[in-house]
């Protein structure tokens, strides 16, 4: 109701808002419009160029892991171009380290100068690269870990399988040649569990082409960071090397090294996927087996373009109060003008007869002015002469008119008569009078406050009537709670259902009359008053004109029909559609009235 009264006031009957709030309408969404679609391209070029950054790092890392592992791949390629080379590493991983030594020393006696020394060998590569932790020669054959200490140092441990699970770890993976460093490798070299990387490459005997062993090499995981010093100020979220099983070799953030990762589902490489608010992006190296992954939340893309999405915002709002001001400023000369003629007009209506306006222009408004106040002078002269006398009239004629009708006058000749009646021994007449006169009282005495209780006594006081009049053909029952009584209700609301029963539905010649009247609250926190009789019921044709009268408030003839649709006009005027009355009949049946109400809160009914 309110929206309505405020459309009406400031759009509907305001042509200078209207045309202000058109014109700055099509400007506004112009506005907003071009604005969301700048804002959408920015956003655009700002998240692809953020995940060209991301690719990129994670490209820089997969190369440099890449590098790591071909260097190891490298190692083994050499070792099986140079004969004498890959014959003394065949020979310590298929003998023991003192027959080694011999076969060494045998060699060089027999003048072999040229001999490989594949310890030598391998000691060089860990010079060479500052990035090594450690480098391992495992033997399949005889279970022995072959490592260098602290990069310098050749040692050799025994891994036999009774008393280590380093067989059973050193089995063959072709799908994670590149993972982290096994816990027990770890524990038989006595190397602390530190980020690092390990990869492992088979050795083969040239000869047999059998596997013979493994050569382990493990990098530390912290030099990755190297590898990223084009990105480390641009990159956000969190970059991950995940092994083939998903353990976590190198992640950005430091905490998740050695963890699993949970296994991307139905990610390709280089493909981005939304994962529970995070755009996810993998790059796999399918040959060595590791997967390099981009972690970045949503709301960190929406960083990236967050200035300029403020900047936008502000010009756009800018914008729109110029959008707004300019119009306004432009017609605001006419406007002021119009809105003076209003206000005077509206203090007119509400009876100030005596105010004029002010306005010496000769235009179109200045006229209308002049005539306002010419209007004025002329009214204030007839009601002088003419409406001030009729009102006068009019006063003695209710004075007169509500002389005639005096409630005391009607209450004391009403006990005249019932005092009469029972003297002359017509109890049941006294007793009619009586309730007669209590139901007068009901109506006529103004109360402030006019609930269901009061409502219910006066139907029970006009079915005593008629009680009394049928005796043992007519009863009637009452149901209310004592927690509904208190709530407000319109006077005669249910009144008039009850007396067209009893006019138009009870059979008068028979026994066994029956009306009952039940006060309930519903599911929808409403009330309802449900009123059933047996009487004789309603026509099915009768009933649908009396119901499409209530819906389309059609004029039908009939005394029920007035009483019917007055109650039901009334709750639609005071609460709304979903209030009024229900009718259900059939014919030789009877009845059922349904009124419903609303179930008003606690402060509503204590204020009423």
């Amino acid at each position: 109701m309110r929206s309505n009264s405020l459309y009406r006031k400031y759009f509907k009957d305001n042509m200078f808002m209207r045309f202000t709030l058109i014109v700055s309408c099509i400007f506004i969404a112009t506005i907003i419009a071009f604005s969301y679609l700048v804002l959408m391209l920015i956003s655009d070029s700002a998240v692809q160029r953020q995940m060209d950054i991301q690719r990129k790092t994670m490209e820089s890392i997969s190369n440099y892991v890449e590098n790591k592992y071909q260097s190891v791949q490298d190692m083994m390629r050499d070792v099986y171009r140079d004969g004498s080379l890959a014959s003394n590493t065949t020979f310590l991983l298929e003998h023991p380290f003192g027959e080694y030594v011999e076969h060494r020393l045998d060699r060089y006696l027999l003048g072999d100068q040229t001999t490989s020394n594949a310890v030598q060998y391998f000691q060089n590569k860990i010079d060479d690269d500052p990035d090594i932790r450690s480098l391992m020669l495992y033997s399949a054959n005889q279970q022995v870990m072959y490592y260098y200490d602290n990069r310098r140092q050749f040692e050799r441990v025994s891994t036999n399988a009774a008393h280590s699970f380093v067989p059973d770890s050193m089995v063959l993976d072709e799908e994670s040649l590149v993972s982290v460093p096994n816990i027990w490798v770890l524990k038989s070299i006595g190397m602390q569990r530190t980020p690092m990387f390990s990869v492992k490459i088979p050795i083969t005997n040239k000869s047999s082409l059998l596997n013979i062993g493994q050569l382990l090499v493990y990098f530390d995981s912290e030099s990755i960071w190297q590898a990223m010093n084009n990105y480390k100020q641009d990159f956000k979220g969190e970059i991950l090397v995940l092994s083939a099983q998903n353990e976590v070799i190198f992640d950005t953030s430091g905490q998740g090294y050695g963890r699993k990762y949970l296994q991307l589902q139905g990610a390709n490489s280089g493909e981005e996927i939304s994962m529970g608010g995070m755009v996810v992006t993998s790059l796999t190296q399918s040959q060595a087996g590791y997967t390099v992954v981009s972690l970045i939340s949503k709301k960190e893309l929406a960083e990236t373009y967050s200035s300029a999405r403020n900047t936008i915002v502000t010009i756009a709002l800018v914008c729109i109060l110029f959008a707004v001001l300019l119009p306004a400023m432009f017609i605001s000369n006419f406007a002021k003008r119009t809105h003076r003629i209003i206000r005077f007009t509206r203090k007119v209506k509400n009876g100030d007869l005596n105010t004029r306006i002010i306005d010496n222009r000769e235009d179109e408004l200045g006229q209308i002015a002049k005539s306002f106040n010419s209007m004025l002078d002329e009214l204030n002269q007839y009601i002088d002469q003419v409406y001030k006398a009729e009102i006068k009239q009019k006063h003695t004629e209710i004075a007169t008119l509500e002389a005639r009708v005096n409630p005391h006058f009607l209450y004391n000749t009403l006990e005249v008569i019932r005092m009469r009646a029972i003297s002359s021994g017509a109890k049941d007449v006294g007793e009619m009078i009586y309730s007669l006169s209590v139901l007068f009282k009901s109506y006529v005495r103004p109360k402030v406050k006019y609930t269901f209780k009061d409502e219910l006594e006066a139907c029970r006081m006009y079915l005593e009537l008629f009680r009394i009049r049928y005796k043992d053909r007519f009863s009637y029952t009452i149901e209310c709670s004592k927690e509904l009584e208190p709530i407000p209700v319109l006077k005669m609301s249910l009144q008039p259902v009850i007396e067209n029963y009893i006019l138009h539905g009870m059979r008068t010649g028979q026994t066994g009359n029956v009306i009952s009247i039940r006060v309930h609250p519903d599911d929808h926190n409403n009330i309802r008053v449900v009123v059933t009789d047996n009487g004789l019921g309603i026509a099915g044709e009768k009933l649908n004109q009396l119901r499409l009268g209530l819906e389309d408030n059609r004029e039908l003839s009939g005394s029920e029909s007035f009483g019917l649709r007055s109650i039901h006009e009334r709750l639609r005027l005071m609460y709304g559609k979903p209030y009024g009355v229900e009718l259900a009949s059939e014919a030789g049946a009877g009845t059922e009235v349904t009124i419903t109400f609303p179930y008003p809160v606690k402060e509503e009914t204590d204020h009423v």
